[in-house]
């Protein structure tokens, strides 16, 4: 499973979840930080990636085009990186179920 990080959250995150989540990049790492969401949205469909964001509009992304990739929607607040990168651990399970799961095209957390 790979996990792409949308620029509203640090690259300082992906580092913190490698133990937990083995292959997470940040669009930075993939020279996205200027492309559109539907670019970002693109690459990480061609490139097997779920997509973990604040933004919203990878919701209205996802019930227009379907899926893959899969979003996983952070509602936190404004967070530090480690409370990001805890709650994000803290529920590995859960989220490793629904990336496996066929039929979910989104994830909320908060």
């Amino acid at each position: 499973m790979k996990f792409l990080l949308d620029q509203n959250i640090s690259f300082k995150v992906a580092p913190l979840l490698v133990e937990s989540f083995q292959n997470v990049s940040h669009i930075k790492q993939l020279n996205l930080v200027d492309a559109s969401d539907l670019q970002i949205w693109t690459y990480a469909k061609k490139n097997n990636y779920s997509i973990i964001t604040f933004d919203n509009d990878f919701i209205d992304l996802s019930n227009l085009k379907g899926f893959p990739p899969k979003i996983i929607w952070l509602r936190l607040g404004n967070s530090s990186n480690l409370k990001i990168a805890n709650k994000l651990i803290s529920r590995s399970v859960e989220i490793m179920e629904f990336v496996l799961n066929s039929e979910l095209a989104f994830l909320e957390i908060d």
